[in-house]
């Protein structure tokens, strides 16, 4: 089945990687609507950046050493760092047959360029014999998001998974290799009303101040969206302690959901961290395409990538959203791994060298980049917040 896409070829220079040609599939509708960030096209013969490798560690837990990224490298934050960009992704051993059912860790790797990538060879996120055990272990930290705030501290919201129940867990750090665990974000929201949901998949968000992207307020309080069948939000005051947002009725407030006909008809899973732009908030996010009302545009089962816009003075309030994906499963290893289906699961996005860096998730096996060269839309000198 062939996507409906507009195909073409652009040249571009990639920080030191001049005149890679670049495969733009950007719809129509993307071109047409003035708010949604992009194109992001992909590198020619650049991806994937990041794959399975047989590294070891001594794992605290099994006391004994572990391959702990040999069987998938996927679902990638990503940031900046002294001039690099850093890549911190999920990685799985093959102590388990299936999806879910291995140890999920977080791997660390840096690159100059967002294409070469200088891996450290032990994992720098993971379970250990700490009060945070019963949380993450034997599944695992996966899935993570990371931001930063302007003096430099790192907040990365990732699910810890003890293959009962997954939720959302804050950790923070300095230097993107030692890090804190804080435990569920969650936890002490309404006296604990919320300790034990099943949550995950946080976009914090941020706004670009100078060459950075940072950590934004909203009335002064720390604002992020999440969720995985829809789209929730919540607040903090210190990036640790989270309130989701009720609605009248003292539920979770619901921003956004599937949409029958559509790429998301399925799941409306949260990206990387929103971005504050002078048209609103633009959140990236991941649609599933399954069911009997599937948009049949696109395979059955795939994930694609969407757009959401909401309100720079509401950020609960849903102003605009893509009807197709800006982004599609092309690549053969976009269709081949663990999930055959299709998936490019979108998690990290960095500014460098005044591109954006969108890092994905590729069939749940590797990890691949996309890059945008018009930033326009984020350089913003001053939004008026009421």
């Amino acid at each position: 089945m062939k996507f409906k896409l507009i195909i073409g070829t652009i040249m571009v220079s990639v920080c030191g990687l001049t005149d890679i040609p670049f495969l733009d599939t950007t719809p129509k509708e993307t071109q047409d609507k003035h708010w949604v960030l992009g194109p992001f096209v992909r590198p020619d013969g650049a991806n994937p950046v990041i794959s399975p490798q047989p590294t070891e560690f001594h794992c605290p837990m099994q006391k004994q050493p572990v391959k702990w990224e040999e069987s998938d490298t996927f679902n990638p934050a990503a940031t900046v760092k002294d001039g690099k960009i850093v890549v911190l992704y999920r990685a799985e051993d093959r102590s388990a047959q299936g999806i879910g059912k291995r140890t999920s860790r977080i791997g660390y790797a840096e690159s100059k360029d967002g294409v070469t990538m200088t891996r450290l060879d032990a994992p720098v996120l993971f379970p250990a014999d700490d009060e945070f055990a019963d949380l993450d272990n034997p599944g695992g930290c996966e899935d993570p998001r990371v931001a930063m705030t302007e003096d430099g501290l790192y907040v990365m919201l990732y699910t810890a998974w003890n293959r009962k129940k997954a939720r959302l867990s804050v950790a923070t750090s300095r230097d993107l290799k030692n890090w804190t665990k804080h435990g569920l974000a969650f936890g002490k929201a309404y006296d604990g009303r919320f300790a034990n949901l099943f949550c995950k998949s946080a976009s914090v968000l941020t706004k670009l101040k100078g060459s950075k992207l940072v950590i934004d307020k909203v009335d002064g309080k720390y604002f992020m969206y999440w969720g995985e069948y829809a789209v929730y939000a919540a607040t903090s005051d210190n990036l640790i302690d989270w309130y989701p947002v009720l609605d009248e009725k003292n539920e979770l407030k619901q921003l956004a959901r599937p949409r029958k006909g559509h790429f998301d008809c399925q799941m409306t899973e949260c990206g990387p961290p929103a971005i504050r732009t002078k048209n609103g908030i633009v959140l990236l996010y991941n649609g599933k395409n399954a069911g009997k009302d599937r948009d049949t545009d696109y395979p059955a089962g795939a994930y694609c990538a969407g757009q959401m816009l909401f309100d720079n003075d509401d950020p609960c309030k849903l102003l605009d959203r893509l009807d197709k994906p800006f982004f599609v499963p092309e690549a053969p290893f976009e269709k081949s791994g663990q999930y055959k289906d299709g998936t490019v699961f979108i998690e990290g996005l960095a500014y460098h060298r005044k591109k954006l860096y969108l890092y994905y998730g590729c069939a749940d096996s590797q990890v691949a980049v996309a890059v945008c060269d018009d930033v326009k839309k984020i350089k913003v000198k001053k939004i008026k917040v009421k």
